[in-house]
Protein backbone atom coordinates (compact mmCIF):
# COMPACT_ATOMS: atom_id res chain seq x y z
CA UNK A 1 0.00 0.00 0.00
CA UNK A 2 1.10 3.46 0.20
CA UNK A 3 2.78 5.19 1.75
CA UNK A 4 0.90 8.45 4.22
CA UNK A 5 1.23 11.91 5.35
CA UNK A 6 1.64 11.81 9.09
CA UNK A 7 2.05 15.59 10.18
CA UNK A 8 3.39 18.38 8.98
CA UNK A 9 5.82 21.42 10.60
CA UNK A 10 6.05 24.63 9.25
CA UNK A 11 7.98 27.58 10.75
CA UNK A 12 9.36 30.74 10.10
CA UNK A 13 11.90 32.96 12.01
CA UNK A 14 12.03 36.79 11.59
CA UNK A 15 15.38 37.96 10.83
CA UNK A 16 15.86 42.02 10.17
CA UNK A 17 19.26 41.97 11.68
CA UNK A 18 20.40 39.00 9.27
CA UNK A 19 19.00 40.67 6.58
CA UNK A 20 21.58 43.25 6.96
CA UNK A 21 24.59 41.39 8.16
CA UNK A 22 24.22 37.76 6.08
CA UNK A 23 22.15 38.23 3.13
CA UNK A 24 24.03 37.55 0.06
CA UNK A 25 22.65 40.89 -1.79
CA UNK A 26 23.69 42.71 1.24
CA UNK A 27 27.07 41.93 1.90
CA UNK A 28 28.23 41.94 -1.82
CA UNK A 29 26.90 45.70 -1.49
CA UNK A 30 28.97 45.87 1.26
CA UNK A 31 31.79 44.74 -0.72
CA UNK A 32 31.38 46.60 -4.07
CA UNK A 33 29.39 49.54 -2.93
CA UNK A 34 29.83 50.44 0.87
CA UNK A 35 28.49 53.74 0.35
CA UNK A 36 25.61 53.75 -1.21
CA UNK A 37 22.31 54.54 -1.20
CA UNK A 38 21.05 51.10 -0.76
CA UNK A 39 22.68 50.30 2.50
CA UNK A 40 21.97 53.70 3.89
CA UNK A 41 17.92 53.29 2.88
CA UNK A 42 17.78 49.12 4.17
CA UNK A 43 17.15 49.93 7.88
CA UNK A 44 14.08 52.23 7.43
CA UNK A 45 12.81 49.40 5.17
CA UNK A 46 13.09 46.40 7.86
CA UNK A 47 9.74 45.12 9.83
CA UNK A 48 9.39 44.81 13.56
CA UNK A 49 8.71 41.16 14.78
CA UNK A 50 4.74 42.42 15.02
CA UNK A 51 4.54 44.27 11.81
CA UNK A 52 5.94 40.46 10.15
CA UNK A 53 3.21 38.43 12.48
CA UNK A 54 0.11 40.33 11.22
CA UNK A 55 1.47 39.52 7.63
CA UNK A 56 -1.22 37.65 5.88
CA UNK A 57 1.16 34.90 4.35
CA UNK A 58 3.04 34.45 7.18
CA UNK A 59 0.08 33.37 9.08
CA UNK A 60 -0.66 30.84 6.43
CA UNK A 61 2.23 29.27 5.99
CA UNK A 62 1.92 28.55 9.98
CA UNK A 63 -1.64 27.80 9.29
CA UNK A 64 -3.68 30.02 11.37
CA UNK A 65 -4.90 31.35 7.48
CA UNK A 66 -5.90 29.17 4.86
CA UNK A 67 -5.06 29.73 0.90
CA UNK A 68 -8.39 30.30 0.33
CA UNK A 69 -8.62 33.20 3.23
CA UNK A 70 -5.64 34.68 1.78
CA UNK A 71 -6.94 34.65 -2.50
CA UNK A 72 -9.87 36.66 -0.91
CA UNK A 73 -7.47 39.23 0.44
CA UNK A 74 -6.68 42.12 -2.30
CA UNK A 75 -2.94 42.54 -3.03
CA UNK A 76 -0.35 43.78 -2.16
CA UNK A 77 -0.90 42.03 0.80
CA UNK A 78 1.81 43.93 3.48
CA UNK A 79 -0.65 47.31 3.82
CA UNK A 80 -3.13 45.13 4.91
CA UNK A 81 -1.95 43.47 8.67
CA UNK A 82 -4.54 40.69 10.05
CA UNK A 83 -5.89 41.11 12.90
CA UNK A 84 -6.26 38.05 15.37
CA UNK A 85 -2.57 37.24 14.25
CA UNK A 86 -0.73 34.51 16.70
CA UNK A 87 2.82 33.24 16.80
CA UNK A 88 1.92 29.72 16.96
CA UNK A 89 -0.73 28.23 14.82
CA UNK A 90 -1.98 24.72 13.53
CA UNK A 91 1.36 23.79 11.71
CA UNK A 92 4.15 25.78 13.31
CA UNK A 93 5.27 29.13 14.82
CA UNK A 94 6.98 32.47 13.72
CA UNK A 95 9.97 32.89 15.95
CA UNK A 96 11.56 36.07 17.07
CA UNK A 97 14.75 36.74 16.01
CA UNK A 98 16.43 36.66 19.74
CA UNK A 99 15.31 33.32 20.36
CA UNK A 100 16.43 32.17 17.52
CA UNK A 101 20.08 32.82 18.40
CA UNK A 102 19.39 30.46 21.57
CA UNK A 103 18.18 27.60 19.29
CA UNK A 104 21.24 28.29 17.49
CA UNK A 105 23.41 28.03 20.41
CA UNK A 106 21.25 24.62 21.31
CA UNK A 107 22.30 23.22 18.00
CA UNK A 108 25.48 23.74 18.21
CA UNK A 109 28.00 21.28 19.36
CA UNK A 110 31.42 22.65 18.73
CA UNK A 111 31.49 25.58 20.80
CA UNK A 112 30.94 28.19 18.11
CA UNK A 113 28.03 30.50 19.07
CA UNK A 114 28.78 33.03 21.85
CA UNK A 115 26.27 35.21 23.23
CA UNK A 116 26.17 37.95 25.83
CA UNK A 117 25.37 36.72 29.10
CA UNK A 118 23.15 40.02 29.49
CA UNK A 119 21.14 39.03 26.57
CA UNK A 120 20.47 35.50 27.73
CA UNK A 121 19.35 36.38 31.03
CA UNK A 122 17.09 38.53 29.16
CA UNK A 123 15.72 36.18 26.60
CA UNK A 124 16.05 32.89 27.58
CA UNK A 125 12.70 32.74 30.29
CA UNK A 126 10.75 34.11 27.01
CA UNK A 127 12.21 31.23 24.90
CA UNK A 128 11.72 28.31 27.55
CA UNK A 129 7.75 29.65 28.40
CA UNK A 130 6.59 31.06 24.68
CA UNK A 131 6.83 27.67 23.05
CA UNK A 132 5.63 24.14 23.49
CA UNK A 133 7.54 22.11 21.46
CA UNK A 134 11.18 23.32 22.94
CA UNK A 135 12.03 20.56 25.26
CA UNK A 136 13.95 20.81 28.74
CA UNK A 137 16.88 19.36 27.04
CA UNK A 138 16.90 21.54 24.89
CA UNK A 139 17.10 24.47 27.14
CA UNK A 140 19.81 22.87 29.14
CA UNK A 141 21.71 23.57 26.32
CA UNK A 142 21.98 27.10 26.45
CA UNK A 143 25.15 28.34 28.56
CA UNK A 144 25.04 31.26 30.83
CA UNK A 145 26.63 33.86 28.33
CA UNK A 146 29.97 35.60 27.67
CA UNK A 147 31.15 39.14 28.81
CA UNK A 148 30.37 41.38 25.32
CA UNK A 149 33.97 42.42 25.78
CA UNK A 150 35.09 38.77 24.61
CA UNK A 151 32.20 38.48 22.15
CA UNK A 152 33.68 41.66 19.89
CA UNK A 153 36.92 40.48 20.25
CA UNK A 154 36.08 37.18 18.31
CA UNK A 155 34.27 39.31 16.32
CA UNK A 156 37.24 42.28 15.72
CA UNK A 157 39.87 40.19 15.90
CA UNK A 158 39.00 36.61 15.43
CA UNK A 159 36.54 36.64 11.87
CA UNK A 160 34.17 35.66 13.73
CA UNK A 161 30.25 36.36 12.38
CA UNK A 162 28.16 38.71 14.23
CA UNK A 163 24.67 38.23 15.90
CA UNK A 164 22.94 41.03 16.22
CA UNK A 165 19.61 42.44 17.53
CA UNK A 166 18.17 45.70 16.91
CA UNK A 167 21.66 46.37 15.49
CA UNK A 168 23.76 45.97 18.64
CA UNK A 169 25.87 43.13 19.00
CA UNK A 170 24.62 40.45 21.43
CA UNK A 171 26.64 37.66 20.23
CA UNK A 172 28.39 35.22 17.19
CA UNK A 173 29.36 32.61 15.93
CA UNK A 174 33.18 31.69 15.68
CA UNK A 175 34.95 30.18 12.68
CA UNK A 176 35.54 26.17 13.15
CA UNK A 177 39.00 26.39 11.81
CA UNK A 178 41.79 28.95 11.10
CA UNK A 179 42.33 28.39 6.89
CA UNK A 180 39.30 26.05 5.80
CA UNK A 181 37.17 27.96 3.56
CA UNK A 182 34.61 25.04 4.19
CA UNK A 183 34.39 26.16 8.03
CA UNK A 184 34.69 30.28 8.28
CA UNK A 185 32.70 32.43 10.20
CA UNK A 186 30.16 32.83 7.40
CA UNK A 187 29.89 29.60 6.54
CA UNK A 188 29.38 27.89 10.02
CA UNK A 189 26.09 30.62 10.61
CA UNK A 190 25.06 29.91 7.67
CA UNK A 191 24.77 25.79 8.24
CA UNK A 192 23.40 26.24 12.35
CA UNK A 193 20.53 28.76 11.15
CA UNK A 194 20.03 26.08 8.49
CA UNK A 195 20.23 23.20 11.02
CA UNK A 196 18.35 25.38 13.69
CA UNK A 197 15.33 26.22 11.88
CA UNK A 198 14.94 22.10 10.84
CA UNK A 199 15.14 21.42 13.90
CA UNK A 200 12.33 23.50 15.05
CA UNK A 201 10.40 22.30 12.20
CA UNK A 202 10.68 18.63 13.12
CA UNK A 203 9.32 19.04 16.38
CA UNK A 204 6.12 20.57 15.54
CA UNK A 205 6.28 18.23 12.68
CA UNK A 206 6.28 15.21 15.10
CA UNK A 207 3.98 17.29 17.31
CA UNK A 208 1.29 17.34 14.44
CA UNK A 209 1.65 13.95 13.88
CA UNK A 210 0.72 12.64 16.95
CA UNK A 211 3.32 10.33 17.57
CA UNK A 212 6.66 9.51 19.68
CA UNK A 213 10.24 10.23 18.70
CA UNK A 214 11.19 7.41 18.75
CA UNK A 215 9.16 6.15 15.99
CA UNK A 216 10.92 8.09 13.44
CA UNK A 217 13.86 5.95 11.87
CA UNK A 218 15.36 7.91 9.28
CA UNK A 219 15.60 11.65 8.59
CA UNK A 220 16.05 13.02 4.90
CA UNK A 221 17.63 17.00 5.18
CA UNK A 222 16.31 18.53 1.89
CA UNK A 223 18.08 22.16 2.17
CA UNK A 224 20.32 23.80 0.17
CA UNK A 225 23.65 23.97 2.14
CA UNK A 226 26.85 22.34 2.36
CA UNK A 227 28.33 20.94 5.38
CA UNK A 228 31.47 19.52 4.81
CA UNK A 229 35.45 20.49 5.11
CA UNK A 230 38.36 21.18 2.59
CA UNK A 231 38.26 17.09 1.78
CA UNK A 232 34.67 16.92 1.60
CA UNK A 233 33.23 20.24 1.11
CA UNK A 234 29.28 18.56 0.55
CA UNK A 235 30.08 15.85 3.16
CA UNK A 236 26.89 16.15 5.31
CA UNK A 237 24.94 15.19 7.35
CA UNK A 238 22.62 18.21 8.29
CA UNK A 239 19.65 15.40 8.76
CA UNK A 240 21.16 13.39 11.20
CA UNK A 241 22.85 16.51 13.29
CA UNK A 242 19.51 18.21 13.59
CA UNK A 243 17.89 15.02 14.67
CA UNK A 244 20.21 14.10 17.11
CA UNK A 245 19.59 17.96 18.87
CA UNK A 246 15.61 17.05 18.35
CA UNK A 247 15.69 13.99 20.38
CA UNK A 248 14.93 11.51 17.35
CA UNK A 249 17.65 9.29 18.91
CA UNK A 250 16.29 5.54 17.14
CA UNK A 251 16.89 8.13 13.55
CA UNK A 252 19.29 7.79 11.25
CA UNK A 253 19.32 10.09 7.93
CA UNK A 254 21.00 11.39 4.91
CA UNK A 255 20.97 14.39 2.82
CA UNK A 256 19.73 14.95 -0.54
CA UNK A 257 20.77 18.03 -2.33
CA UNK A 258 18.79 19.41 -6.14
CA UNK A 259 18.19 23.05 -5.51
CA UNK A 260 14.97 23.96 -5.35
CA UNK A 261 13.32 20.75 -6.43
CA UNK A 262 15.04 18.83 -3.29
CA UNK A 263 12.10 18.62 -1.27
CA UNK A 264 10.12 16.97 -3.66
CA UNK A 265 12.69 14.44 -4.24
CA UNK A 266 12.96 13.99 -0.66
CA UNK A 267 9.28 13.08 -0.55
CA UNK A 268 8.99 10.64 -2.85
CA UNK A 269 12.39 8.73 -1.74
CA UNK A 270 10.52 8.91 1.41
CA UNK A 271 7.49 7.42 0.58
CA UNK A 272 9.12 5.10 -1.32
CA UNK A 273 11.36 3.67 1.75
CA UNK A 274 8.70 3.15 3.86
CA UNK A 275 6.62 1.27 1.43
CA UNK A 276 9.14 -0.92 0.32
CA UNK A 277 9.23 -1.55 4.11
CA UNK A 278 12.65 -0.15 4.53
CA UNK A 279 11.66 2.05 7.23
CA UNK A 280 7.97 2.43 9.14
CA UNK A 281 8.39 5.97 9.30
CA UNK A 282 10.43 8.81 7.93
CA UNK A 283 11.09 12.44 8.43
CA UNK A 284 11.27 15.11 5.59
CA UNK A 285 13.19 18.45 6.67
CA UNK A 286 14.72 21.45 5.78
CA UNK A 287 15.69 24.67 7.13
CA UNK A 288 16.19 27.94 5.71
CA UNK A 289 18.78 29.56 3.91
CA UNK A 290 20.74 33.51 5.12
CA UNK A 291 21.49 33.46 1.68
CA UNK A 292 18.51 34.52 0.41
CA UNK A 293 17.70 37.08 2.77
CA UNK A 294 16.81 40.21 1.14
CA UNK A 295 17.61 38.90 -2.35
CA UNK A 296 15.37 41.35 -3.84
CA UNK A 297 15.99 43.80 -1.21
CA UNK A 298 16.69 46.60 -3.72
CA UNK A 299 14.08 46.16 -5.86
CA UNK A 300 11.77 46.33 -2.73
CA UNK A 301 13.57 49.54 -1.46
CA UNK A 302 12.95 51.02 -4.77
CA UNK A 303 9.27 50.50 -4.98
CA UNK A 304 8.99 51.87 -1.21
CA UNK A 305 8.00 48.52 0.14
CA UNK A 306 9.08 46.86 3.18
CA UNK A 307 12.37 44.23 3.04
CA UNK A 308 9.76 41.27 2.88
CA UNK A 309 12.68 38.90 2.33
CA UNK A 310 13.23 38.94 6.46
CA UNK A 311 12.12 35.74 7.12
CA UNK A 312 14.26 32.10 7.80
CA UNK A 313 11.98 29.85 6.57
CA UNK A 314 11.58 25.29 7.65
CA UNK A 315 9.34 22.45 6.95
CA UNK A 316 9.16 18.99 8.38
CA UNK A 317 6.87 16.14 6.74
CA UNK A 318 6.19 12.71 8.57
CA UNK A 319 5.97 9.84 6.33
CA UNK A 320 4.63 6.97 7.47
CA UNK A 321 2.94 3.20 7.14
CA UNK A 322 -0.96 3.24 5.81
CA UNK A 323 -3.10 3.70 8.90
CA UNK A 324 -6.04 3.59 6.50
CA UNK A 325 -7.25 7.38 7.40
CA UNK A 326 -4.49 9.90 6.27
CA UNK A 327 -3.97 11.07 2.55
CA UNK A 328 -1.52 8.65 0.29
CA UNK A 329 1.44 9.63 -2.14
CA UNK A 330 0.58 8.08 -4.83
CA UNK A 331 3.96 6.82 -6.38
CA UNK A 332 2.12 5.31 -9.73
CA UNK A 333 2.13 9.23 -10.74
CA UNK A 334 4.95 10.96 -10.52
CA UNK A 335 6.32 12.82 -13.15
CA UNK A 336 9.86 13.50 -14.32
CA UNK A 337 11.83 15.80 -16.06
CA UNK A 338 14.49 13.67 -17.58
CA UNK A 339 17.65 15.01 -19.35
CA UNK A 340 16.23 14.46 -22.83
CA UNK A 341 12.88 16.44 -21.68
CA UNK A 342 14.13 19.77 -22.88
CA UNK A 343 13.68 23.15 -21.20
CA UNK A 344 11.12 25.00 -23.01
CA UNK A 345 8.03 25.65 -20.58
CA UNK A 346 5.71 23.44 -22.26
CA UNK A 347 8.39 20.69 -22.24
CA UNK A 348 8.81 21.14 -18.62
CA UNK A 349 5.11 21.18 -17.55
CA UNK A 350 4.60 18.29 -20.43
CA UNK A 351 6.86 15.83 -18.34
CA UNK A 352 5.54 16.81 -14.62
CA UNK A 353 1.68 17.27 -15.31
CA UNK A 354 0.72 15.75 -18.30
CA UNK A 355 2.90 12.66 -18.84
CA UNK A 356 1.97 10.79 -15.32
CA UNK A 357 -1.67 11.92 -15.66
CA UNK A 358 -1.55 10.30 -19.49
CA UNK A 359 -0.27 7.16 -18.12
CA UNK A 360 -3.74 6.74 -15.86
CA UNK A 361 -5.75 8.10 -18.29
CA UNK A 362 -6.42 11.36 -16.29
CA UNK A 363 -6.90 14.64 -17.38
CA UNK A 364 -5.36 17.55 -16.13
CA UNK A 365 -8.67 19.04 -14.64
CA UNK A 366 -8.93 15.26 -13.01
CA UNK A 367 -6.58 17.04 -10.03
CA UNK A 368 -8.23 18.90 -7.62
CA UNK A 369 -5.34 21.10 -6.81
CA UNK A 370 -2.09 22.13 -7.96
CA UNK A 371 0.91 23.39 -5.83
CA UNK A 372 4.02 24.34 -8.04
CA UNK A 373 6.14 27.26 -7.09
CA UNK A 374 4.34 28.59 -3.92
CA UNK A 375 6.25 32.00 -4.25
CA UNK A 376 4.32 35.24 -2.53
CA UNK A 377 3.81 37.33 -5.44
CA UNK A 378 4.48 40.64 -2.79
CA UNK A 379 7.79 39.68 -3.00
CA UNK A 380 8.36 38.45 -6.66
CA UNK A 381 6.27 41.46 -7.80
CA UNK A 382 8.46 44.55 -7.41
CA UNK A 383 11.20 42.52 -8.35
CA UNK A 384 9.92 41.87 -12.09
CA UNK A 385 9.64 38.41 -11.77
CA UNK A 386 5.50 38.85 -11.42
CA UNK A 387 3.25 36.57 -10.25
CA UNK A 388 4.93 33.15 -9.88
CA UNK A 389 2.20 30.40 -8.76
CA UNK A 390 0.26 32.40 -11.36
CA UNK A 391 2.38 31.88 -14.22
CA UNK A 392 2.42 28.30 -13.67
CA UNK A 393 -1.38 27.77 -13.43
CA UNK A 394 -1.57 29.53 -16.94
CA UNK A 395 0.63 27.27 -18.33
CA UNK A 396 -0.88 24.51 -16.90
CA UNK A 397 -4.54 25.57 -18.28
CA UNK A 398 -3.13 26.47 -21.43
CA UNK A 399 -2.05 22.94 -21.99
CA UNK A 400 -5.60 22.01 -20.66
CA UNK A 401 -6.78 23.53 -23.18
CA UNK A 402 -4.48 22.46 -25.91
CA UNK A 403 -5.03 19.15 -25.13
CA UNK A 404 -9.57 20.00 -25.52
CA UNK A 405 -10.26 19.65 -22.28
CA UNK A 406 -10.99 22.97 -21.85
CA UNK A 407 -11.87 25.99 -23.82
CA UNK A 408 -9.08 29.30 -23.81
CA UNK A 409 -11.85 31.33 -22.57
CA UNK A 410 -11.60 28.83 -19.34
CA UNK A 411 -8.36 29.77 -18.28
CA UNK A 412 -9.65 32.09 -15.68
CA UNK A 413 -11.78 29.47 -14.21
CA UNK A 414 -9.07 26.52 -13.94
CA UNK A 415 -6.88 28.95 -11.81
CA UNK A 416 -9.43 29.90 -9.17
CA UNK A 417 -10.93 26.29 -9.53
CA UNK A 418 -7.74 24.88 -9.55
CA UNK A 419 -4.52 27.18 -8.21
CA UNK A 420 -3.82 28.81 -4.90
CA UNK A 421 -2.29 32.20 -4.14
CA UNK A 422 1.45 32.24 -3.47
CA UNK A 423 2.39 32.32 0.08
CA UNK A 424 5.60 31.10 0.74
CA UNK A 425 8.99 33.43 1.33
CA UNK A 426 11.28 32.98 -1.46
CA UNK A 427 13.97 30.89 0.78
CA UNK A 428 14.65 28.20 -2.42
CA UNK A 429 12.99 25.02 -1.78
CA UNK A 430 10.69 26.51 0.91
CA UNK A 431 8.41 27.61 -1.77
CA UNK A 432 9.06 24.34 -4.02
CA UNK A 433 4.95 22.78 -3.87
CA UNK A 434 5.64 21.94 -0.40
CA UNK A 435 3.90 24.73 1.13
CA UNK A 436 0.37 23.11 0.30
CA UNK A 437 1.10 19.59 1.68
CA UNK A 438 -0.06 19.99 4.96
CA UNK A 439 -3.39 22.10 3.78
CA UNK A 440 -3.45 19.43 1.14
CA UNK A 441 -3.86 17.01 3.93
CA UNK A 442 -6.73 18.90 6.05
CA UNK A 443 -8.85 20.04 2.57
CA UNK A 444 -8.36 15.88 1.62
CA UNK A 445 -9.44 14.79 5.25
CA UNK A 446 -12.46 17.08 5.00
CA UNK A 447 -13.51 15.87 1.43
CA UNK A 448 -12.78 19.69 0.52
CA UNK A 449 -10.73 17.97 -2.37
CA UNK A 450 -9.94 14.67 -3.40
CA UNK A 451 -6.19 15.05 -4.71
CA UNK A 452 -3.66 17.19 -5.02
CA UNK A 453 -0.63 17.49 -6.92
CA UNK A 454 2.50 18.68 -5.39
CA UNK A 455 5.46 19.90 -8.43
CA UNK A 456 9.05 20.63 -7.48
CA UNK A 457 11.68 22.60 -10.37
CA UNK A 458 14.99 23.43 -10.11
CA UNK A 459 17.81 24.92 -11.54
CA UNK A 460 20.68 22.96 -11.87
CA UNK A 461 22.57 25.18 -14.08
CA UNK A 462 23.21 27.41 -10.88
CA UNK A 463 26.35 25.29 -10.00
CA UNK A 464 27.89 25.46 -13.40
CA UNK A 465 27.94 21.44 -13.60
CA UNK A 466 25.14 21.35 -16.47
CA UNK A 467 22.67 23.49 -18.09
CA UNK A 468 19.92 21.12 -17.55
CA UNK A 469 16.13 22.59 -15.25
CA UNK A 470 15.05 19.69 -13.22
CA UNK A 471 12.00 18.57 -11.70
CA UNK A 472 9.02 15.85 -10.26
CA UNK A 473 5.79 15.84 -8.94
CA UNK A 474 3.72 13.89 -7.27
CA UNK A 475 0.29 12.88 -6.33
CA UNK A 476 -1.66 13.19 -2.91
CA UNK A 477 -5.07 11.44 -2.92
CA UNK A 478 -7.31 10.28 -0.85
CA UNK A 479 -6.66 7.11 1.39
CA UNK A 480 -7.37 3.87 -0.52
CA UNK A 481 -5.64 1.49 2.17
CA UNK A 482 -9.27 0.61 3.68
CA UNK A 483 -10.56 -0.15 -0.22
CA UNK A 484 -7.51 -2.58 -1.22
CA UNK A 485 -8.00 -4.65 2.17
CA UNK A 486 -11.39 -4.39 1.40
CA UNK A 487 -11.58 -5.60 -1.67
CA UNK A 488 -11.62 -9.42 -1.74
CA UNK A 489 -8.15 -10.95 -1.69
CA UNK A 490 -5.25 -9.72 0.31
CA UNK A 491 -1.53 -9.88 -0.55
CA UNK A 492 -0.68 -12.36 1.89
CA UNK A 493 -3.73 -14.65 0.13
CA UNK A 494 -2.79 -13.79 -2.88
CA UNK A 495 0.96 -14.74 -1.59
CA UNK A 496 -0.55 -18.41 -0.19
CA UNK A 497 -2.62 -18.79 -3.16
CA UNK A 498 0.17 -18.55 -5.51
CA UNK A 499 2.20 -21.13 -3.48
CA UNK A 500 -0.61 -23.58 -3.24
CA UNK A 501 -0.53 -23.05 -7.35
CA UNK A 502 2.93 -23.87 -7.59
CA UNK A 503 2.60 -26.96 -4.95
CA UNK A 504 -0.47 -28.41 -6.84
CA UNK A 505 1.55 -27.51 -10.43
CA UNK A 506 4.80 -29.46 -9.21
CA UNK A 507 2.62 -32.62 -7.64
CA UNK A 508 1.06 -32.86 -11.06
CA UNK A 509 4.51 -33.09 -12.77
CA UNK A 510 5.64 -35.52 -10.41
CA UNK A 511 1.93 -37.55 -11.45
CA UNK A 512 3.42 -37.85 -15.10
Amino acid sequence: MNSIIKGCGYILVHTPDMVVHNGTTQTTERIVNPDGDYLKALPSHLRTYEQALHYAPNQTYIGNMTPDDLAEMAQPFYDKPVENAARVGEFGEIMPEGEFYLLMQAADVFDLVHLDKDFVAATKPAFAANNEVITEDIVARIKEGDELSHIEHLVNDEHAEGLYLDDKLVGCVARAHDIDVNLTAHIMHENLVSKASSILALLYAVRNAGIDKSEIEYVIDCSEEAVGDMNQRGGGNLAKSAAEIAGLSGASGSDLRAFCAAPTHALIEAASLVKAGTYKCVAVTAGGSTAKLGMNGKDHVKKGTPILEDMVGGFSIIISENDGVNPEINLDMVGRHTVGTGSSPQAVISSLVTDPLDRHGMKILDIDKYSPEMQNPDITKPAGAGDVPLANYKMIGALAAKRGEMTPKDLGNFVAQHGLTGWAPTQGHIPSGVPYVGFAKKDILAGKIKNAMIIGKGSLFLGRMTNLFDGVSFVIQGNTGKDEANSGVSEEEVKSLIAQALRDFASSLMAE
